[in-house]
């Protein structure tokens, strides 16, 4: 890989992570919650991976709470 491809890729990655912290402050999980805040995303990733309709009402909760604020 190029040196370029590889500081663009270091750039996204980058991206990507700033914005799923801000997810994380966004749902009211900061500092000294990190045990809690991966058992909630271990959870709700088995919870999606199981059922269909339990993946629908958590990607509609997520979408409520990115238009309305924190929940």
């Amino acid at each position: 890989m190029s040196r370029l491809a590889t500081s663009e890729a270091r750039k996204k990655d980058t991206r990507e992570k700033i914005a799923l912290g801000g997810l994380v402050l966004k749902a009211g999980l900061q500092a000294g919650q990190h045990e809690l805040l991966l058992g909630l995303l271990v959870d709700g990733r088995r919870r999606a991976e199981r059922d269909e309709s339990e993946r629908a009402r958590l990607v509609a909760l997520g979408a409520e709470a990115l238009c309305h604020g924190r929940d």
